[in-house]
This record gives structure tokens, C-alpha cells and sequence, in this order.
């Protein structure tokens, strides 16, 4: 297995260049599902959950070729499977996104449950619960998800709560759906907006993106189209607040501002200075200590659960005494444990954590939980006096591309190794 070794100490300089969103190349990869030829892609991320969800593509008869500027050509003409088995499914849960365009496509899904999640449940309840309002027949056998309909109807479907890949798994089933479809108290996320445009570039009819109610008027059919991956906002977050662990100025290249207002609203509350100096790019500087500043997580717009363990790496060597409250996920408090062996002096009291900013950290082997948390030992790691250790980094490779390559190409000591030695 790889770890990183890192030298912490050492200021950032220089430009990073933004890979398209893992979250909105999810989605956007299991809408080719819907329609027959051929789905030109750009900007797709090179990550092991966009690699499983080609895999589970091809298992379903899509053809797939990939170029190495991050495009992808798909050719959904034939469908040869409508199974999604467990052995692809269990590794990334986001693999459920299938399951509603199949059943509008083909008016059958066997998919696997996904099972857990380290951060929390994550049940799909809410993809259940929709499809059924819009006729599918279900049931729950041996593991698996069977759909049928002969052709889902629309619906009036309300989410108690917003879901991400409940809205996206439910909006491209209504595409197909006859009649019209209410999604509401829907999720509000950039990648969804980015998944309804192509849909509408295929040939749906989608109001609401990016509101709370989203209503689709069901089509009979759907045509293939190009569509460009949107910068990914949780990977723009994360180097913005790499200098903000390590110190520095960067320029933030190939971003979205506008989606990350609530993230740099904190950031320079807490002493970060953040400049747009363009439509898509954001230079970044740190100079002296960071103060410490609250942060409660939120659905979009407000500050994303994927930057929480972030965050919580700045305010670990802040000035004085914050709060963070995760709002979102039960158990996303797992990089408290790896931060406090660097030196962190955090308190977890249910579901908020008391970060008591230290002088610095010390580096120390470190073992990541999960995706976001691997990220946050990298910036730990970074800011750290000495070498830290990050090991788990099939974590890591999940959700950021090429990130020890993309630092130290702006002045970080970081190396990946082979664990042989460790």
C-alpha cells in the first residue's frame, strides 16, 4: 500500500489547476444511461469512484473509452444488463445513482444496496420511497433493489430532508416519467444544477434548478449530448485552506467562486485574504495566525460537510476556542482521533467538536478514515513541525486527483511511498 510522507513547514507558491467534480461526474456518467448513442465527456476526473462507476457501466453493456485529457466517449446504443452487482456496488455507494435511469429506460433495475457508510447510514430510503410514488413495483431480495415499470408515472415527491443523490437518482427517472413530476424541498448543490443542465441538453424538461422544487415534465425519449465537467468546488476548498495550513499564496486556477461564497466568507473571517481575480480563478494568502471562527455545517449554500474536517486543521492551530457542529453526517468525527496524535487539542461533545487552538502541530503517522479526512491529514500534515505519515490513501485517491503531485508542484515536501518500510 502508498502512504505520503510529508515535511511540514514549508509555504505553497505558485498555481493549481482544478479537475472537474467527482460529484457532478457521477451523476452526469449514469445519465448516459438514459439515452441511446453515443455521450462525449470533458474534464473527467481520473479518480478510483469515477473509474468503479465506468466499471459498472461497462457490466451494463455501455461501451467506454477514455483519453488522457479527461475525456470520455460512452455508447449507451445497447444495453446487456440491467444488474448493478454488489462486488462494484459496495465500493461506492454513489453506484445506486443507476438505478433510476434504468427503470425509466428500460422499465427494470436489479441494484445492490450499498450497504454502510463509515460516516454515517446514508440510506436510500428517499430513491425507494420516489420511485414508488412514480408506479415502480419494488422489492427487496437477497440483497438487491428489483424495480419494475412499464413506464413510471410523475409524481408529487417530498424529501424530509434534502438528498443529494436522492434529487439526482429521481430527477433522471422523471425525465422519461409520463406526465409531471414535483421534486420538493430538493437539494440545491452545483452538481445538480450542472446534471439537469445536461439533461435539458438531451432533450428534458426541467424547471427549478437550483431551487427547493424542481419540476420535470416527463419526455418519451432522450438523445445523447456533450457535456463538460464542472470544477470541483470541495477540491478548490481544500487548496485554498492547504495555504491556510501551510502558508503562502496560491492561485486557484479552472474554479467556480460562486460556489464556494459561504466557504470564503469563513475563511476570511478567520484571517485567510481571498481575492477573485477572475471569473475562474481565486488568489489565496496567509499572513500570520489564523483566528478562530464557528462553523456549522449546512445543505448548499450553506458550508459544506466535505470541508468540515478541513476547517477543523485551521482551527486546530487558531488563536483561540471554536466550535464546529457537523449537521449532516452522525459520525464524521473520525479525523478527530488522527489530529489530536499531531498534537490537536479537540473535545467532541455529540455532535459539535471544541477545537482550543495549539501553537502548531507535530507530525506523527497518521491513518485516514475516510475521503474528506484523508484531505485534512494532508493539510495537517503540511503545517506540522517534522514528517507526518498519512497511510489509507485509497481514501484519498477516491476524491482528489493527483494531490501530492498538484502540491508539491507548488512547493510542499510531499512524496508518495511504498509502505515496505513503514
Amino acid at each position: 500500500m502508498d502512504y505520503l510522507e510529508i515535511k511540514g513547514g514549508h509555504a505553497l507558491s505558485g498555481k493549481v489547476r482544478i479537475s472537474g467534480a467527482k460529484n457532478a461526474a457521477l451523476p452526469i456518467l449514469s445519465a448516459t444511461l438514459l439515452a441511446e448513442g453515443c455521450f462525449n465527456l470533458q474534464e473527467v476526473p481520473d479518480l478510483e469512484d469515477v473509474k468503479i462507476l465506468l466499471e459498472l457501466l461497462k457490466e451494463l453493456g455501455i461501451k467506454v473509452k477514455k483519453s488522457a485529457n479527461g475525456q470520455v466517449e460512452l455508447d449507451s446504443s445497447k444495453l446487456e444488463s440491467y444488474e448493478a452487482p454488489y462486488d462494484l456496488v459496495r465500493k461506492m455507494r454513489a453506484s445506486v445513482l443507476v438505478l433510476g435511469p434504468l427503470v425509466a429506460r428500460l422499465g427494470k433495475a436489479r441494484v445492490s444496496l450499498p450497504g454502510g457508510c463509515a460516516i454515517g447510514a446514508r440510506p436510500i430510503d428517499f430513491h425507494l420511497k420516489g420511485l414508488e410514488l412514480m408506479g415502480a413495483k419494488l422489492v427487496i431480495r437477497e440483497g438487491f433493489v428489483e424495480a419494475k415499470a412499464s413506464r413510471l408515472k410523475g409524481a408529487h415527491i417530498y424529501f424530509d430532508i434534502p438528498s443529494v443523490t436522492g434529487t439526482e437518482n429521481l430527477m433522471m427517472a422523471a425525465c422519461l416519467a409520463k406526465g409531471k413530476t414535483v421534486l420538493e424541498n430538493a437539494a440545491k448543490e452545483p452538481e445538480i444544477v450542472a446534471l439537469g443542465e445536461m439533461l435539458i441538453n438531451m432533450g428534458a424538461k426541467i424547471q427549478g434548478l437550483g431551487t427547493a422544487t424542481i419540476v420535470i415534465e416527463g419526455v418519451k425519449s432522450l438523445k445523447p449530448t456533450t457535456c463538460k465537467i464542472i470544477p470541483d468546488r470541495i477540491e478548490a476548498g481544500t487548496y485554498i485552506m492547504a495555504v491556510g495550513a501551510a502558508g503562502g499564496e496560491l492561485i486557484i486556477e479552472n474554479c467556480i467562486p460562486d460556489h464556494l461564497e459561504t466557504v470564503i466568507l469563513k475563511l476570511k473571517a478567520a484571517g485567510l485574504k481571498i481575492d477573485v481575480i477572475d471569473e475562474d480563478k481565486i488568489k489565496v494568502k496567509k499572513k500570520g495566525r489564523l483566528c478562530s471562527v464557528d462553523v456549522k455545517t449546512q445543505p448548499y449554500p450553506g458550508f459544506p460537510t466535505d470541508l468540515q474536517a478541513q476547517i477543523m486543521v485551521l482551527m486546530a492551530t487558531a488563536g483561540k476556542l471554536s466550535v464546529i457542529t457537523e449537521t449532516i453526517f452522525e459520525n464524521r468525527f473520525m479525523h478527530v482521533a488522527e489530529l489530536k496524535r499531531l498534537g490537536a487539542d479537540i473535545r467532541v461533545e455529540g455532535r459539535s467538536a471544541i477545537v482550543k487552538g495549539v501553537k502548531h502541530l507535530n507530525g506523527a503517522p497518521v491513518m485516514a478514515t475516510d475521503l474528506r479526512a484523508s484531505a485534512s491529514l494532508v493539510l495537517a500534515g503540511l503545517g506540522a513541525k517534522g514528517t507526518t505519515i498519512v497511510q489509507g490513501l485509497h481514501h484519498l485517491d477516491r476524491g482528489y486527483e493527483k494531490m501530492d503531485e498538484k502540491l508539491a508542484q507548488v512547493g510542499a515536501r510531499i512524496r508518495r511511498l511504498q509502505s515496505d518500510g513503514v
